[in-house]
């Protein structure tokens, strides 16, 4: 009569409680990883503060000479403020936090109208939940007028306003467009609609070519 050990028989000196033993270093190795990363990572995220905060009279380098005013207080997570650089309008990222709200700026060419530009942006995300449809127009104090349109959404509420860099209007065709991307939590924007009414306003194009 010839022994057979059966599929998946462990040893009785490397049973625990009739599991493997050899099993729970990398069990063990698995589960520290996860919660590293699922609890350590933001944890130091956190306790990590950020040094670039927005300071009165700073200004963001759009590229080209144009400029926003970003809001004092924010940190300025990527991007350039004039005099630390130079900035292209067509390659533009700028990215200010602030608790749970984002404003950030993306800069490309395109050809075409503010209003082109921001179908083209939606198309190529698809359509985003909570899109109300209608749009809106935002004139900054420099005469800029953009495209805006918001949704809401469980996650959070949105506000995306393209604009055509162009200092005179018959140079807004061929000019960068800017998209500026508002994101907060959920029902935060009421309270910060101010604050991005101002920074909207700020805008301003670069020296007419």
């Amino acid at each position: 009569m010839t022994d057979t050990t059966p599929r998946g028989w462990v040893p009785v000196e490397h049973r625990f409680l009739g599991l493997d033993r050899r099993t729970f270093a990398p069990a063990l190795s698995v589960l520290v990883i996860a919660l590293l990363l699922l609890y350590g990572l933001p944890a130091l995220n956190a306790a990590i503060p950020w040094h670039n905060e927005i300071r009165a009279g700073d200004v963001l380098d759009l590229g080209d000479g144009a400029t926003a005013v970003p809001p004092v207080g924010w940190q300025l997570e990527s991007g350039t403020l004039t005099g630390a650089g130079s900035a292209s309008p067509s390659s533009l990222q700028v990215q200010l936090a602030a608790g749970g709200a984002t404003i950030s700026l993306r800069g490309t060419s395109f050809t075409g109208t503010a209003d082109a530009f921001l179908d083209q942006v939606q198309r190529s995300e698809g359509s985003p939940p909570g899109v109300d449809g209608s749009r809106g127009t935002v004139t900054t104090a420099s005469g800029l007028v953009g495209v805006a349109q918001g949704s809401s959404s469980p996650n959070g509420d949105a506000l995306d306003v393209a604009f055509k860099m162009a200092a005179a209007s018959g140079e807004a065709e061929a000019a960068p467009a800017l998209l500026v991307r508002v994101r907060t939590a959920p029902g935060q924007f009421e309270r910060l609609q101010d604050t991005v009414a101002t920074f909207l306003r700020g805008i301003t194009p670069g020296a007419s070519r």
